[in-house]
């Protein structure tokens, strides 16, 4: 035992737990934690960011580049509240994301006394936004709570977790142990019969396909290994893509499954909930649908499945494997069926110019590895359904949440835990401002983070919508831009503007050379929607 402040017991436990990048901006109710932070530099990045959701949204970066939890934190009240849209996200998107956040001092909370950055409950708003929370009331309580929190996240669905540390407990000492009795991350134990159930029914499918989400990412070579041997073709949307490569003849968009889901008669769903499939296509097909899903409440949301196992996808697609060998039937190979399968959706969706020459560069200047990173845009969209991912957690997206303006700064929690593969953010003209001051964080933390940034000078899908749905009743959907060129400069990055293909590719190439953040601006017009697709 160690006699230590509640700042010093904090980074000593996140120490323990491995962590070696926090995101943050500091603050008064935070200043004893950093005071910590300082005599800790050596083993700590620690990236500060002019908003505090920018620190969120780098931490939610972070967690889904690496699958690994991440931490941020914030001062309490506003600095909370301007973490909120980032927390939601992460939720939306299961991802280990940690908030830390101060607090006023104990005596105060819940008295409504108009001290500084004093919200009235709090914790009720990081409990609604987090899978766990909880306050530490002393010192000593901080490494049990943190590693209490870490277990949350390692154990089950993984979803953020929250722990508010007030003031007074940060600047406290304490008598402080490190030892805890907190179990290890847990599992559900396997139901081998249900493994065995799963594995019949597939073994006798004459027309089966898989359905895969982010709780398939950490599994991807048993789902290519089971598909093969079904020969199911394999469907991934968002979170989903690149479980299966998408130069493999079973991977496909989820818009070019839905031809076949009609004619499927087994359907198994892997860590996902199939929201649209099971809202839409559904009503004219039902297939025998097997869930596995570590998240017990994931297997009934839309529709009782057949079976259901709840596991975690890395635990159960190994037993799966083998039982499979026993129970599967001879089967002939589905390439030319499925070949021609992506060739009709290739030739359908080839409307969405010029989307898809943007995406092809993208790829290509991406290479095996480099990660792309969505946002709510033209470009964004068209890419869920046509963008070819090779690998898992190479692709970003916002998920259900759909929080405009997330990527930017997103992609730079990316660029920060894969510093050694390219890593591309698209984004708008109106997202982009939501997180534009964070290009003063990047430069000075030297986050090489390539962004295009396709200028229509409107919030573009607002206005489309507005178009299309509401007789042309344009109204608060036009901006005003600075020049995006000479602000990016003005910040120490790399500004550029590109009018044609090659000199996108040309800026995405230079933007790999330098140690600063590269923004390409696009003019553009008015792009197809990918609408005509739902």
């Amino acid at each position: 035992m160690e006699r230590l402040t509640g700042g010093e017991a904090t980074v000593k436990t996140l120490e323990l737990l491995g962590v070696k990048t926090v995101f943050g901006l500091p603050g008064v109710q935070n200043d004893w934690l950093y005071n910590a932070f300082y005599d800790h530099r050596e083993n700590f990045r620690i990236i500060h960011t002019r908003h505090e959701q920018g620190a969120a949204y780098m931490g939610l970066g972070y967690a889904l580049a690496t699958g690994e939890p991440a931490v941020f934190n914030v001062v309490p009240g506003p600095g909370l509240l301007n973490a909120t849209a980032a927390m939601a996200t992460a939720y939306a998107l299961n991802a280990k994301l940690m908030c830390l956040s101060g607090q006023i001092p104990t005596k105060a909370i819940g008295r409504d006394l108009g001290v500084l950055h004093e919200i009235n409950n709090q914790d009720d708003i990081i409990s609604s936004l987090t899978k766990w929370s909880g306050r530490a009331n002393s010192p000593s309580q901080i490494p049990s709570m943190i590693r209490q929190a870490w277990q949350q996240m390692e154990s089950g669905r993984p979803r953020p977790v929250g722990l508010e540390i007030p003031m007074d407990i940060l600047a406290a000492t304490e008598m402080v142990d490190f030892e805890s009795n907190i179990g290890r991350p847990y599992s559900p134990p396997i139901d081998e019969d249900v493994v065995i159930d799963i594995a019949k029914k597939l073994g006798n499918a004459s027309s089966p396909m898989i359905f895969v989400g982010s709780g398939a990412q950490g599994a991807s070579q048993h789902v290519r290994a089971i598909a093969e041997a079904l020969q199911a073709p394999v469907v991934g949307y968002r979170t989903g893509m690149g479980v299966v490569d998408a130069r493999s003849y079973l991977s496909l968009h989820q818009p070019a499954a839905k031809e076949l889901w009609m004619k499927a008669d087994v359907i198994l769903a892997i860590g996902t909930n199939m929201r649209v499939p099971m809202q839409k296509w559904i009503k004219k097909h039902k297939p025998s649908l097997l869930r596995i899903d570590v998240d017990p409440t994931s297997h009934e949301k839309f529709s009782t499945p057949d079976i259901a196992l709840t596991a975690s996808a890395e635990q159960a697609l190994p037993i799966l494997r083998n039982h499979l060998e026993i129970h599967n039937k001879k089967r002939s190979s589905r390439e030319e069926e499925l070949e021609n399968v992506r060739a009709v959706w290739k030739k359908k969706c080839s409307v969405l110019e010029p989307q898809l020459s943007y995406l092809k560069i993208i790829r290509e200047e991406l290479g095996e590895d480099g990660i792309f990173v969505d946002e709510l845009t033209q470009i964004g969209f068209a890419s869920r359904i046509a963008y070819p991912v090779y690998n898992p957690r190479t692709y970003i997206s916002t998920g259900y949440m759909g929080t405009l303006g997330y990527g930017f700064p997103t992609a730079l929690g990316v660029k920060v835990a894969k510093p050694d593969v390219p890593v591309i953010s698209v984004t708008g003209d109106g997202g982009f401002m939501f997180g534009v001051q964070e290009l003063a964080s990047a430069v000075q933390h030297k986050i090489p983070l390539i962004t295009l940034l396709f200028n229509n000078n409107k919030f573009g899908n607002v206005q489309q919508m507005q178009k299309n749905d509401y007789g042309g009743r344009v109204i608060a959907s036009d901006l005003h831009n600075p020049d995006f060129v000479k602000m990016t400069e003005s910040f120490g990055a790399q500004g550029i503007r590109a009018n044609s293909f090659e000199e996108v590719r040309q800026g995405i190439q230079r933007g790999k050379t330098v140690d600063v953040p590269t923004v390409i601006e696009i003019p553009v017009g008015d792009m197809p929607s990918v609408d005509q697709f739902r």
